[in-house]
C-alpha cells in the first residue's frame, strides 16, 4: 500500500500552508477569502484535476495515446446545511488527432484508474466528459 504524508499549519488569520516533500502550497483558511490562494474547496477540485491529468500521463504511454495537451475543467457546487459538495462536473479536453474511440478509452481509463477521481465519486456525484481540444480553446 502507499502511504501519503501532508501537514499544514497557520500562518496567521489569513493563511495557513501545506507541506509534502519539498513542496508548499499557500491556503486560503481567512474568514474574508483570498485571490492568491487555494481554499478547500478548490484545493479538492485541483486534487481531482491533477489525478486526471497524471492518470492520463500514465496511461497514454501504455495504450500507446498520442497527445500534444491536456487540460481539466471541473465545477462544484457546495450545499450549506450541512456543508459539503454535493456534486462536482468536470471536462477534460485533449489536445490530440486520435480518433473518438481512443479519446473514449483514455477516459475510461482515467476514471477507473484514479485514486483521487475513485475516492470523490464514492463520496459525491462525480460526471463529465473528455473532448477534443480545438485551435480555438
Amino acid at each position: 500500500m502507499l502511504e501519503y504524508k501532508v501537514s499544514a499549519r497557520r500562518i496567521d488569520s489569513h493563511g495557513s500552508v501545506a507541506v509534502a516533500k519539498d513542496a508548499e502550497i499557500p491556503l486560503d483558511t481567512d474568514m474574508a477569502g483570498r485571490r492568491d490562494a487555494f481554499n478547500p474547496a478548490e484545493l479538492l477540485l485541483a486534487a481531482v484535476a491533477a489525478c486526471m491529468i497524471k492518470g492520463i500521463e500514465r496511461v497514454a504511454p501504455m495504450i500507446q495515446f498520442d497527445l500534444r495537451g491536456v487540460e481539466v475543467n471541473l465545477h462544484g457546487v457546495r450545499q450549506d446545511s450541512p456543508p459539503k459538495i454535493v456534486s462536482i462536473e468536470y471536462e477534460i479536453m485533449v489536445d490530440t488527432d486520435e480518433t473518438d474511440q481512443r479519446l473514449e478509452l483514455l477516459h475510461k481509463n482515467v476514471r477507473k484508474y484514479g485514486t483521487i477521481s475513485n475516492t470523490v465519486a464514492d463520496a459525491t456525484k462525480l460526471e463529465g466528459r473528455i473532448i477534443r481540444a480545438t485551435a480555438s480553446q
